[in-house]
């Protein structure tokens, strides 16, 4: 794809112009946010790259999780396209063929028995889904983990672990935070008080790209199932081929009561996500399917790019192909990265995605900024400011990887220069 470019002169007009607007409309703050990348407007993307106003190019090695099939994957596009042209949204008073297509896709590659699709527009929505569901047989209680990240909306937020996030919207829905990866942790909350519903990530994202022990997930099953508790496990991140296998669970076989799917179910063209339970766990919404409805969610668009990401997926084999492009790209950032010593704290990561702690959050943030000078775009972790995170395409190229060392290389460089890094 060629470049599309603004001349210069009208490139910062137009950004002037955009900051304006952000002040003015989307508020200061995202204004501020917006200013401390320089103002570099994003005007189109293909594949692995994002192109500024400026014609400059960017591997997207960030994106929040979101484009494991790239920008603008032509698969995904020509059947979102046709759809739109088709029947884009649909009066929910007849039969949606393209959700049945879409669901029936999802569950042929989630773990047997979870066969029942609840389709929504973001993640955190996933999330809420889930909550209601434990609450519609019982369950009240709710247990996550320290630095877990579930979403912003009110019910999800009262999974999500930080004080910074919880504290103006409080009184929440009561929840426990238990330590990450600790069963023994999990144990002792379950045996303290009434079923609960449990809610973990298979490696956790926001928090800082932190691996569990080998095994947790399991215990965590066999835990639920002891003390008769509803076991979530949100995927929003990790799922559908992001840590090299289609699922967070699949190392330890586990399943879930409920499957929480976004991010790389849009196909990084339409936002979508979903919960997908086993026949047990959906019978409360089974019984009535009123009990928890939204006007856009499952529209035929949005089903249209779930298929076809889920399709693609399989078909490009790009499961395979995160685990070894992941491992990959963890080699070059450890060899790049290693002239800066103690200034990394580790870098660590399963498949596609991949976390930097460094020492301290100055540090983190002069590393993204260098990176986004040298063209490259990486996260920083919500829950965690000293983690950089990325979470890079299945479509990279031999090129694309070259750009990505030479990025850190050069970021390496200009953070060893600087007064913050030990000489």
């Amino acid at each position: 794809m060629t470049a599309p470019t603004l001349r210069r002169a009208t490139s910062q007009e137009m950004a002037a112009d955009v900051l304006a607007a952000y002040r003015k409309h989307l508020g200061r703050g995202r204004a501020r946010l917006a200013s401390l990348t320089g103002g570099v407007m994003e005007i189109a993307s293909y594949g692995a790259r994002v192109f500024d106003a400026d014609g400059k190019e960017y591997v997207d090695c960030g994106g929040y999780g979101v484009f494991l099939l790239g920008h603008c994957h032509p698969r995904v596009v020509e059947a979102v396209t046709e759809q739109v042209c088709r029947h884009p949204l649909a009066t929910r008073l007849l039969l949606e063929p393209v959700a049945a297509g879409a669901a029936s896709a999802l569950a042929e590659v989630t773990p047997p028995g979870l066969d029942y699709v609840h389709f929504v527009n973001s993640g955190a929505e996933a999330t809420e889904t889930a909550i209601k569901l434990a609450r519609a047989h019982g369950l009240k209680r709710l247990i996550s983990t320290v630095g877990g990240y579930h979403g912003k909306t009110t019910g999800a937020l009262a999974l999500t672990a930080k004080p910074f996030y919880q504290d103006p919207f409080r009184p929440l829905l009561p929840a426990e935070h238990i330590p990450y990866g600790d069963a023994e942790a999990l144990a002792s909350a379950l045996a303290a008080g009434p079923p609960a519903c449990v809610v973990i990530e298979p490696v956790q994202g926001e928090g800082g790209v932190v691996l569990p022990p080998a095994g947790y997930l399991r215990d965590v099953q066999l835990l639920c199932v002891q003390y008769g508790a509803f076991f979530v496990l949100d995927e929003i991140q990790t799922g559908l081929g992001r840590l090299g296998t289609w699922w967070g669970a699949d190392p330890e076989d586990v399943r879930p009561d409920v499957l929480l799917v976004g991010k790389n179910l849009s196909g990084g063209v339409i936002p979508v996500a979903a919960a997908v339970a086993t026949a047990e766990a959906y019978a409360p919404f089974d019984r009535d399917p009123y009990l928890h409805t939204s006007t856009f969610a499952g529209a035929p668009v949005a089903m249209a790019a779930a298929r076809a990401a889920v399709q693609t997926i399989a078909e490009e084999g790009l499961v395979e192909r995160a685990r070894l492009l992941g491992a990959d790209i963890l080699d070059r950032v450890r060899e790049t990265l290693a002239p800066l010593g103690d200034a990394v704290t580790d870098i660590r990561g399963r498949g596609l995605l991949i976390g930097i702690e460094m020492r301290d959050e100055r540090l983190a943030g002069e590393l993204v900024l260098h990176l986004l000078e040298a063209g490259l775009l990486v996260n920083h972790s919500l829950n965690a400011h000293r983690v950089v995170r990325l979470t890079p395409p299945a479509v990279l190229t031999p090129f694309d990887l070259a750009q990505i060392s030479t990025a850190f290389a050069t970021a390496a460089n200009a953070i060893a220069k600087g007064p913050t890094c030990p000489k």
